[in-house]
């Protein structure tokens, strides 16, 4: 796909990766719909956004209400006049032990509200945002492709019941809609990335920092903008679907 004056969503736009992202891919000359629930952070994305000469609105919306992605997709496909593209970026963490055991007495357990909360937004919001996406494109016979975030943690990770688990079932969704869409015209893809540096990691302790860094066979943590890039390969490779890019610096292997 040429990005040029093609309607990209991101869930998630409002800063960190999926900031990142609204901006690589505006510079490629792609108009920007971005989802948020923090309306300050949107307006500041929304003007780095316009500063490369394209179009940028922002939508206040929930990714794991329905009825409020439903309405939100509606309206960009008003406004766009098409969806050409999703980035499905939305997440959060709630991180915890299974069970947390001390001197062999259970003495805390991941609440079912804590895993209930990242599988709604990691997971439901995916499904839901991916499908009325595909709405619209089929409706409108746009060949258009989605990008899933995944992440390497989807192997199983100590103190990421919740995450794992929905990030895990994000690359299953992934497999299944490009299997599906396909028919349609519309490629699915994921991105798995691994330790990348942001506002958080800058915040660490030195010591925590090194130490991540050193896991990492090219001996730093990754960029946001080399997962942009990453996202900008999915969409503009023609014959890629169904697959999931691991950019983890080596840190799966």
């Amino acid at each position: 796909m040429n990005l040029e004056n093609k309607t990209i969503v991101i869930t998630g736009g409002g800063q960190g990766l999926g900031r990142t992202m609204a901006i690589s891919f505006a510079e490629s000359g792609a108009n920007i719909a971005l989802i948020d629930l923090n309306e300050e952070l949107l307006q500041e994305t929304a003007k780095l956004i316009e500063q490369n000469g394209v179009s940028a609105k922002y939508y206040l919306a929930n990714v794991c209400d329905e009825t409020q992605v439903e309405n939100t997709f509606q309206q960009i496909n008003d406004d766009f006049n098409g969806i050409d593209g999703l980035i499905n970026n939305a997440g959060i963490l709630r991180d915890g032990m299974f069970v947390k055991v001390k001197d062999g007495v259970v003495v805390k357990k991941m609440s079912l509200a804590q895993f209930q909360s990242v599988i709604d937004v990691n997971l439901t919001g995916v499904f839901l945002c991916g499908r009325e996406a595909a709405v619209h494109m089929i409706e409108s016979g746009s060949k258009g492709v989605i990008v899933n975030m995944s992440s390497i943690a989807r192997g199983g990770n100590m103190g990421q019941t919740n995450y794992s688990a929905a990030k895990a079932g994000v690359v299953a969704m992934t497999t299944t809609w490009a299997r599906e869409l396909g028919r349609h015209g519309i490629r699915v893809g994921a991105i798995a990335p691994g330790v990348i540096r942001t506002a958080m990691t800058d915040a660490m302790k030195p010591e925590m920092r090194d130490r991540l860094e050193k896991m990492t066979p090219v001996g730093r943590l990754g960029e946001a903008a080399e997962i942009a890039d990453t996202a900008k390969y999915i969409f503009e490779n023609e014959f890629f679907t169904g697959r999931t890019v691991e950019i983890d610096g080596g840190l799966a292997m």
